[in-house]
């Protein structure tokens, strides 16, 4: 059994020693930050460390100006918060003029478990990916999440990074190589395309290996980035699969799903699209695992609907 570590305790590793590396950057937090991991970067270097407390909104726009000055903020909340209780000062202060804030949002999706709907983030891809200027990334494991984490350092505008606390394996080695803008193929298949992001790409890649017993090959693709999508990748997975899949812990309106269905919109004779997420519901209060076996996220469920739409 692969050990199972949680992104966001990745993401706290690594923005400590990214604040070891560049003084110019600066993380605010809205009196989370234990659970977001900030926690270390706040002990190694509190005179760089701003809690604004239970203030959102706030914490973004003082990021904004901040970012003005030539600092590179990251804002840290929960997903469910960083991206509802904040939108307007995001759009209008940070997407608008482009300013590089990293906005990180932590207890993503429906395996935030027990606290429930109101905790449960299932909209925040679909509220970021349609703000102009602002980059969404999904990283699938430490490996991802700790380059993801120096990569949107460096990346010119805003982006917006979703975290989870559900363990995942880690998927990847040190060789692997993070891009914003590019997915990964994890492995190869003709008849199906499963395309995942962030802590579905392990399901994902369970549901290849049932299928793979009943000699249906599934193409795996990690869609880390989902804005700017890597439209070659999945357009290539359009030309040669029988079947797309989309696969996210996300409502299947206005996420990866939806960027997909945009994506091939265009391509004469593209394969039928799947989409596999929560369906225009909120979430509820229960233990991870179970939550996700009830919307249908578990590897051996993604291989039942897969085999089912190939009839």
């Amino acid at each position: 059994m692969p050990e199972l570590t949680q992104t966001r305790y990745a993401y706290g590793e690594a923005l400590l020693e990214l604040g070891s590396q560049r003084t110019e950057v600066v993380v605010l937090d809205a009196d989370l930050y234990k659970s977001t991991r900030t926690v270390l970067f706040r002990d190694a270097f509190p005179e760089r460390f701003i809690d604004v407390g239970i203030s959102e909104a706030d914490m973004v726009s003082t990021a904004a100006g901040m970012a003005a000055t030539g600092l590179i903020p990251f804002c840290n909340s929960f997903a469910m918060f960083i991206t509802s209780i904040c939108y307007l000062p995001i759009r209008t202060q940070i997407a608008y003029p482009g300013l590089p804030v990293k906005l990180v949002g932590s207890s993503a999706g429906l395996t935030q478990g027990p606290d429930g709907a109101s905790h449960q983030s299932l909209e925040d891809i679909a509220l970021m990916r349609i703000l102009p200027n602002v980059a969404v990334v999904s990283p699938a494991d430490e490996v991802e999440t700790r380059q993801a984490t120096f990569a949107i350092a460096d990346w010119p505008g805003p982006v917006y990074m979703r975290l989870g606390r559900y363990p995942v394996p880690c998927l990847f080695d040190d060789g692997h190589r993070f891009e914003i803008g590019k997915a990964t193929t994890l492995r190869d298949g003709g008849d199906v395309a499963l395309l995942a992001t962030g802590h579905m790409v392990c399901k994902a890649l369970d549901a290849a290996e049932l299928l793979a017993r009943d000699r249906i090959e599934a193409r795996v693709i990690n869609i880390s980035t989902i804005k700017p999508l890597d439209e070659a990748v999945v357009q290539k997975a359009a030309s040669e699969a029988g079947l797309l899949v989309s696969v996210e812990e996300h409502s299947v309106i206005g996420g990866l799903g939806s960027a997909v269905a945009e994506c091939v919109s265009g391509i004469a004779n593209a394969p039928p699209l799947l989409r596999l997420g929560v369906r225009d519901a909120f979430g509820e209060s229960g233990l991870a695992d179970e939550l996700l076996e009830k919307h249908r996220l578990t590897g051996q469920l993604i291989a039942a609907d897969v085999r089912r739409a190939l009839g």
